[in-house]
């Protein structure tokens, strides 16, 4: 079974691009465009990962420390780039959710349970064998997410202790 571990999974489009569709949908939404906005998109796109909004939050005042943005300003923007499809987003119910930009290549995820560290791989082996479930399925497949739990190398070994 051929397996890419830790694909680098690159933005699909270019910033300009996802920049124009960003003021488009604001326009659409009837919400104006931002600085404050702006620098959320872009700090996405730059930063290949998964966020909370408190550490997005974090990163752009570390990064843009003379940019006056609230918290309330990254949840809300991040809400809409969600609903359009621009970032998505992995729950971990109570604990709330962590985003990444939704333009990059497909890849699925295995989850930390214990720490939060998320990983994303390619497998062309899974991806044909879904493929082929949804054919039996009579299904048109539009789309699909596979998440994996479990507990790291790093947190099994604390836990060993």
């Amino acid at each position: 079974m051929k397996q890419d571990k830790n694909v680098e999974t690159s933005p699909l489009i270019s910033y300009e691009t996802l920049l124009t569709q960003f003021k488009q949908l604001l326009r659409s939404e009837g919400q104006k465009f931002t600085k404050q906005r702006e620098v959320i998109l872009h700090t996405l796109y730059n930063h290949s990962g998964h966020f909370t909004p408190e550490e997005l939050y974090r990163l752009i005042k570390q990064e843009n420390p003379e940019l006056s943005t609230g918290i309330a300003t990254i949840y809300r923007t991040l809400s809409l780039l969600e609903r359009a499809g621009i970032v998505t987003s992995i729950s971990f119910g109570t604990q709330g959710k962590k985003y990444e930009l939704g333009v990059k290549a497909h890849h699925d995820h295995i989850i930390c349970t214990k720490c939060g560290k998320i990983l994303e791989f390619f497998d062309e082996a899974i991806e044909k064998k879904q493929e082929r479930i949804a054919k039996e399925f009579g299904f048109e497949m539009e789309d699909h997410s596979l998440k994996i739990f479990g507990i790291c190398p790093e947190c099994q070994k604390k836990t060993d202790k």
